[in-house]
């Protein structure tokens, strides 16, 4: 059975006050825009990527928890295996087709579930938002759930690729939900270019809306 899509599970629970306490300490984490979020219901979180803290920045701040895709391979890891099991993760071989992982999330977006996707497809090189791929598009068809655009800024700078972390200044901010009834007419087939470019935009103003935040305190 799938687990409850509104309320954190004791393993999360633990891991959501320890590293708060961490974030909080090594880079000033802050957050703010969570209350725009529904309490009900599922939905598609879809954010810039600048380092590898970013799931756990998405997901400290909110009282549900959000699943994400994560390789198979980091499932055989000792203890850390045993922690992705126990939140949420969804295993993905990249070596296998990944319509098993899709099938997973869209269920559990059925079910209630907030699911967290980096539609940049990777981390960023320099800190600035990259081309969005258009693969998030499978799930939304799928669902016709809303989508929750949210801007990191100062990750890159605290965990940049091939760094140790270091302390910095984080923000996070959670934008306006995109509904389902007003993003409908960018479905319509041929449009798929201006629904990435628009949810792109999205994602930019809440970046934007961080990094400004960011340089103020």
């Amino acid at each position: 059975s799938l687990p409850h899509p509104y309320r954190c599970n004791a393993v999360w629970t633990f891991c959501r006050l320890f590293l708060r306490v961490f974030f909080t300490l090594l880079v000033g984490f802050r957050a703010r825009g969570m209350q725009r979020l529904p309490v009900r219901g599922g939905m598609m979180l879809l954010v810039n990527h600048q380092s590898n803290f970013d799931p756990l920045l998405v997901g400290l701040p909110l009282s549900r928890p959000v699943s994400y895709m994560a390789r198979k391979t980091l499932f055989d890891l000792p203890f850390l295996g045993w922690i992705l099991q126990r939140t949420y993760v969804v295993p993905i071989d990249r070596e296998a087709a990944k319509a098993g992982a899709i099938r997973v999330l869209v269920e559990r977006m059925q079910h209630g579930f907030m699911v967290g996707m980096f539609p940049e497809g990777t981390r960023t090189h320099d800190g600035s938002l990259g081309e969005f791929k258009p693969g998030f598009l499978v799930l939304l068809r799928r669902t016709r759930l809303p989508i929750q655009p949210v801007g990191i800024a100062g990750a890159f700078e605290a965990y940049p690729r091939g760094h140790w972390p270091r302390p910095g200044r984080v923000r996070v901010v959670f934008g306006e939900p995109w509904l389902p009834e007003d993003y409908e007419e960018f479905c319509e087939r041929g449009r798929e270019a201006d629904l990435v470019a628009e949810v792109s935009r999205r994602v930019q103003d809440c970046v934007q809306e961080a990094t400004e935040w960011r340089s103020r305190c």
